[in-house]
């Protein structure tokens, strides 16, 4: 079904306006301060977005499809080792700016039927397999470690140059020729 311009017009306010206040206050943001900064009623809001996370998706899946544009920007432009490394730092600010959504929404399908969890890895492993072949990651790293060790490093850095000097430190411990963990431990 086809939006007329008004309807559509009061939708992609709804969305921007929810992106900036669940940026501030998390998934668990008002809806009706959502309805106030886009200028609608709560009634407008409803019509569009019929549950908290009918609105929810329609945020997340537009920041994660421009966080797999870019995974493919990224292929396009750099070598494997540097464009997975980019786009990791994208995708812990990402995590930063989402204060718990993405946590929300990485469910096998999301509210709006679309499985959140299938977009990321392809993006991902876009440039992960690659890196991993050029020799710049190590062979045992897979998607999950990738995720969760950005999720990590998101969730406890208080802002973005400590995140950004995490990140470059558990980078240095991805890289091909680091022992894979299973040496024995020193006694």
């Amino acid at each position: 079904m086809t939006l007329r311009a008004d309807a559509r017009r009061n939708r992609d306010l709804l969305v921007a306006a929810a992106i900036a206040v669940v940026a501030e206050e998390g998934p668990d943001a008002s809806l009706n301060e959502i309805a106030r900064r886009a200028g609608v009623g709560p009634g407008t809001l409803y019509r569009h977005f019929p549950t908290r996370d009918a609105l929810l998706a329609a945020v997340f899946e537009g920041r994660l499809s421009r966080l797999c544009e870019q995974s493919e920007e990224l292929a396009a432009a750099k070598p494997p080792g540097e464009a997975l490394i980019a786009w990791l730092r994208l995708l812990t600010v990402h995590a930063m700016t989402d204060k718990g959504l993405g946590a929300r929404m990485m469910v096998p399908t999301s509210a709006a039927g679309v499985d959140c969890w299938a977009m990321l890895r392809t993006a991902a492993e876009r440039l992960l397999l690659p890196a991993q072949r050029e020799g710049s990651l190590r062979p045992d790293v897979d998607f999950t470690d990738l995720v969760e060790l950005t999720a990590g490093i998101a969730r406890s850095a208080p802002g973005p140059a400590r995140a950004d000097r995490l990140l470059t430190l558990t980078l240095d411990g991805l890289r091909a020729g680091h022992t894979d963990g299973t040496r024995e431990p020193r006694t």
